[in-house]
């Protein structure tokens, strides 16, 4: 089930809402939790027993990871080595177990594909074990709260990867309130208009060009269809993580920001730190600082960036264009830091210079969104080709990119104001005015009809 569903939007949110508002407030986890893998069994009921298991097995596992054990008897310190030594091993084995999982689905040898949202409540699986067992976080006792944590359905299917710290004082207390319900619908709607309005109509102009062939496409329209993907996949994923945030906040939860105006920065090293940024600060928090990160040195710098790039890559796919895309995304970021490390960001930093870093970052982050699209290298090969007209094209439209601006142009210009801070700062500043609440009413209903007439089209990052 989508939240971008007639059957989520009309039939199982406002029935859980009632469900979930006349509940007492002790009983609030269970009916979260019963709701999340009624919602998860609309998905894929195949796989339902995977969640059951994996969160059973974890929270036993989560009881023996903490610390402060107390030991009786002689020989106190030796029994506290051992102790830590079986604390490490427990770490070990649960490490060593969710990655396995995860990786035997990930690498295709698991029959059936991909298990929805597999890599997101297994990443907030690690994050909670990880921090029960540094001491950053105390184990949950109660099997309930751990369980609405991890199948929570407002971010099992695509995160944001929230960590038990952030939700663990909701968890015990909430409110549940016509001002929360107001504020999050709020939320919601803008994240329905991203992924139905944006999202489901930039996606056309790509797929007509994959039914055109990558051989057939002029240069320029290989370009427009390249930035018309990356506002698709940017307004796709933005649009889930907002509505994940305002069922969030529906509930009485108060879960992370994913996105912050990627588009906006002037690198690839700033890109991502607003792309995604739960994922980004997952891998630093529990890769790259346990590595590391910059205290060793540049060239040990480099090396813990590899890993989490390569990292990266493999969490996104099994193929080897998700290889290139990663390695692409870690070379340029080292470029970024040389560069900077010479001096080279003064020269961009006045006048009309500070717009280049911005041209750059289009330019090469729409490319990398072509490595990460197109999984057949041969293809990916013919597209680049064609993007910078070193292959030969083949029945070639003339005039195929004019056809294009004339269906697409308008689009793509809201979608381009849409990457600037603009729109969501005119959300804030009209969302509680009436004539702000109307027109988001509005939008709502009509997102409900386009998904009416034309169906649903899949959150395409549910696949990750």
């Amino acid at each position: 089930m989508e939240f971008s569903s007639i059957e989520f939007l009309l039939c199982f949110l406002p029935l859980f809402l009632l469900l979930y508002g006349v509940t007492p407030r002790y009983m609030k986890n269970f009916v979260l939790l019963t709701g999340s893998l009624v919602f998860y069994a609309f998905g894929e009921p195949e796989y339902l027993w995977l969640l059951i298991v994996s969160v059973s097995v974890n929270y036993f596992l989560g009881l023996h990871l903490a610390r402060g054990a107390r030991l009786k008897g002689k020989d106190k310190k030796q029994k506290k080595k051992n102790f830590e030594y079986k604390r490490k091993i427990l770490l070990a084995v649960a490490v060593v177990g969710n990655i396995g999982v995860l990786a035997v689905f990930k690498s295709g040898i698991g029959a059936g594909g991909l298990p929805l949202g597999i890599s997101y409540y297994t990443f907030r699986i690690l994050s909670y074990l990880i921090d029960v067992y540094k001491g950053e976080e105390t184990k949950e006792t109660s099997f309930l709260r751990l369980a609405a944590y991890i199948a929570m359905f407002p971010q099992l299917l695509s995160g944001p990867i929230s960590r038990y710290g952030e939700v663990r004082g909701a968890l015990y207390e909430r409110e549940f309130s016509a001002k929360n319900i107001q504020a999050g619908l709020e939320i919601f709607t803008l994240g329905l208009v991203y992924k139905v309005l944006l999202a489901d109509r930039l996606g056309i102009l790509w797929r007509e060009v994959q039914v055109t062939g990558f051989e057939s496409i002029s240069t320029p329209l290989a370009w427009i269809a390249a930035v018309a993907y990356s506002m698709k996949l940017y307004f796709d994923f933005n649009g889930y993580s907002l509505m994940a945030v305002g069922l969030g906040q529906m509930l009485g939860f108060s879960l992370p920001s994913n996105f912050k105006n990627p588009y906006m920065a002037s690198s690839v090293r700033n890109f991502y730190r607003r792309w995604h940024m739960t994922l980004g600060q997952w891998f630093c928090r529990y890769v790259y600082v346990p590595l590391g990160g910059n205290r060793k040195g540049e060239w040990r710098t480099l090396f813990n960036l590899l890993c989490v790039w390569l990292l990266t890559a493999v969490w996104h796919g099994s193929t080897p264009n998700f290889l290139i895309w990663g390695m692409m995304l870690w070379f340029l970021i080292v470029m970024e830091r040389q560069l900077g490390r010479l001096g080279m960001g003064k020269l961009f930093s006045w006048g009309i210079l500070k717009v280049i870093p911005h041209f750059y970052l289009w330019f090469v982050i729409v490319i990398s969104w072509m490595c990460f699209a197109i999984t057949d290298l041969s293809q990916l090969e013919m597209y680049l080709g064609r993007m910078f007209g070193v292959t030969e094209g083949i029945r070639v439209g003339t005039g195929d990119w004019r056809k294009a601006l004339m269906n697409y142009g308008v689009l793509l210009a809201v979608g381009g104001l849409a990457c600037t801070p603009a729109v969501e700062k005119l959300f804030r500043k009209l969302k509680d005015r009436l004539p702000g609440m109307l027109l988001l009413i509005i939008l709502f209903w009509i997102c409900v009809w386009r998904l009416q007439v034309e169906g649903q089209n899949p959150f395409m990052y549910r696949d990750f």
